[in-house]
């Protein structure tokens, strides 16, 4: 089935909200979870996500940051994050974008991004290739780390300060391995990488919705995409995942591998020490 065309109108729709709200927006944390930001964009994008695909996907399933689960029974899922870098859009930096990937089974099939600020929309089907305002995209072709920009999105751990200090090490060991880390902690990095600006994305901390599209986009613009450690992500029984913890490290192939490299130096390093 060709997801293009309704990716592209749902997408852009999204990016009009976005852009709507821009700036004028009040923000509020998640219960239990000061470092999780959501404004009235987050409710509205998402619910107006949730209309889109209920109209043109009547029997598929959908899970959505904000606004929760609609359960068809089906094997198709729609991961939705209306505003990925919600505190970026809160405090008007334009790093921010909205996410839409879709599941058969547990396998991303389809998905897509908008960059609300930048006026792009990135488009994915499994096969089809990686696209950015329906051009073809991929990933550099670059094989040293030493040569190119990795993306590392940090979360600050004030309940267990340890654990940010032990994952700031192994920032330390990819910012002396690389050319340098960057972060907007949003799918802003995702997007520098399909169009071969960053030759990496490391992220530790994040859910099920931070995934699904950008795994698809990724995997097709040329990049390997496995949980943090290497392993494959697992997206089955998607709709019970909502609250589980996922990871990712995204590259190209050549560059996987060193990244893989650094990271498992690191955790017996710090098995050994902490």
């Amino acid at each position: 089935m060709d997801y293009q065309v309704f990716l592209m109108k749902t997408l852009a729709d999204a990016s009009k909200m976005a852009l709507d709200h821009f700036g004028r927006v009040t923000s509020t944390t998640k219960d239990g979870d000061t470092r999780q930001v959501v404004t009235e964009a987050d409710i509205e994008i998402g619910r107006l996500m949730c209309e889109e695909i209920k109209r043109t996907y009547p029997t598929h399933n959908i899970l959505d940051e904000e606004t929760g689960i609609v359960n068809k029974h089906s094997p198709y899922t729609w991961v939705i994050d209306p505003v990925d870098g919600t505190s970026n859009f809160a405090q008007a930096s334009p790093l921010y974008g909205c996410m839409l990937g879709l599941l058969k089974d547990h396998e991303p099939i389809a998905g897509g991004f908008a960059l609300p600020a930048f006026h792009e929309i990135y488009t994915a089907e499994r096969g089809k290739g990686a696209h950015c305002n329906q051009q073809r995209v991929q990933v550099q072709d670059e094989e040293e780390l030493l040569s190119v920009l990795i993306a590392y999105g940090v979360e600050g751990h004030q309940e267990d300060p340890n654990s940010t200090r032990k994952e700031c090490e192994l920032l330390a060991e990819i910012i002396l391995a690389s050319r340098g880390v960057q972060t907007s902690s949003s799918v802003f990095d995702a997007a520098m990488m399909v169009k071969g600006v960053y030759g990496g994305f490391l992220y530790q901390n994040c859910k099920i919705w931070d995934n699904v599209a950008q795994q698809i986009l990724i995997e097709e613009a040329g990049a390997v995409y496995t949980d943090f450690f290497g392993h494959p992500i697992d997206y089955r029984s998607p709709l019970t995942k909502s609250t589980e913890t996922y990871s990712f490290c995204a590259a190209p192939p050549v560059l996987h591998r060193q990244l893989q490299q650094i990271i498992s130096t690191w955790s017996r390093t710090s098995a050994r020490t902490h």
